[in-house]
This record gives C-alpha cells, structure tokens and sequence, in this order.
C-alpha cells in the first residue's frame, strides 16, 4: 500500500467487544429506521469516538465508545458500517469509503451544555406511546405523521434560567432508536440544553435538536 493510499482509507478501531456490540446496536437501530442512512464519526478526543445519525424524525442521534476513527472525522454508509461490525468483527475494520457528501445536517459547536431536569422513564414512555397512538390515527398523504402532531411541545422542564420546550419528534427519535428501556423504573432521561441546542440522554444514547430554527439567508 502507497502512502497515498493509506491516507485514504478510512479505518475504525474500537478495542473492546462491548463497545463493538453498542456499535452495532445502534448502526442497526439506525438503518432499521432508514436503509440509505448515511453514519458520521468524529473522534471525540484521543480515546473515544463519536457516531452520529439523523434520524427520520429530524432530530439527531448519538452514541460515544472507546475507539478512534481515520480520517478523525468522516461519514461513511450506514449499511456498510453495519456489515463492517456484524461480519467477522475485530477490533480494527473498514467501514467503508468515506461518503462526506451524504451529510448535510449541522452537529453542535461550542456552547456551555446546562443541564435542567431528569425525567423518569416511565413519563416518556407514556408520552411516548400516546403520541404513537396520535400519529397512527393521524397519518398524513405520505405515510408518516403530520408536521404538526411532530412540532407538538410535549414537555416543558425548566432549570435556572433555562426553560425547554420538547417536542413529539424527539421522543419518538428516543423510541425509534431503542435508547429507553422502561423496564428500568429508576431510570430517567437527563435534559441538557445550550442557548441554541436541547440534548436528551438516556441510557443508549442521546437525541439533539435545534431548539430555534436557523433563519433562511436572504440575498
């Protein structure tokens, strides 16, 4: 291999079996809910990597593990990422070519994160699954919920001097990706916020969103 060749080949390490099962996990989840989703990972720092996707409710989702990726920030086919973890796994594997076109979305810069309520698990399932009966007797012309039953605020928390609106979209991207599990009673969903973003972390995994959208630019 020419050193050319090297610098352009995408390659994941991540050490630990565990961390390849979460992975996977969560690869999985992602394709489930969109077979052509496109896999972003970042390193983090030296020790951990990042892997984020968009999910059809548009909204984000993330899961960190210990590893490292080459380029140290590169997008890469959500089904060749899988298979790459799922068939002959080792710790050191090729995801796939780097597919950076296929990304569009905007990740958090910056910004000081607060954090301002825990919710149980038990209230956002239930929500969670009110609103799934909603969406079933409310299915637009194009097979999926309308945009209003999405943007619906299903919860507002405060803490210090923030106060968050939370929308039906991002429980059902917490649902959708398998990152609550409500058999764990004294589990709950940590609320986090920037002046810009709202992050929900659970036990595997979190979901972000813009909490004000971005003005269009005018010319």
């Amino acid at each position: 291999m020419t050193e050319s060749t090297r610098s352009q080949t995408t390659e994941l390490h991540v050490p630990d079996a565990a961390d390849r099962e979460t992975l996977s996990a969560f690869v999985a989840r992602a394709v489930r809910l969109d077979g052509q989703c496109a896999v972003r990972l970042r390193n983090r720092d030296e020790e951990v990597v990042e892997a984020w996707v968009v999910t059809p409710f548009e909204v984000l989702a993330t899961r960190a593990v210990h590893g490292r990726v080459a380029p140290r920030d590169v997008t890469v086919s959500g089904n060749e990422l899988l298979a790459a973890l799922t068939v002959a796994p080792g710790e050191w594997m090729d995801p796939g070519p780097s597919r950076d076109l296929l990304w569009h979305a905007e990740l958090p810069v910056g910004g000081q994160w607060q954090q301002v309520d825990d919710l149980p698990v038990g209230v956002v399932g239930e929500l969670t699954d009110r609103g799934v009966t909603l969406a079933r007797d409310n299915v637009g012309p194009h097979g999926t919920p309308p945009a209003s039953l999405m943007d619906q605020t299903v919860l507002t928390v405060t803490g210090g001097e923030l106060e968050v609106k939370i929308p039906m979209r991002c429980l059902f991207a917490l649902s959708g990706m398998g990152f609550v599990d409500s058999s764990i009673g004294e589990d709950v969903v940590r609320v986090t916020a920037t002046s810009s973003w709202l992050r929900l972390d659970a036990r595997y995994g979190a979901v972000l969103r813009r909490r004000q959208a971005l003005l269009p630019l005018l010319f």
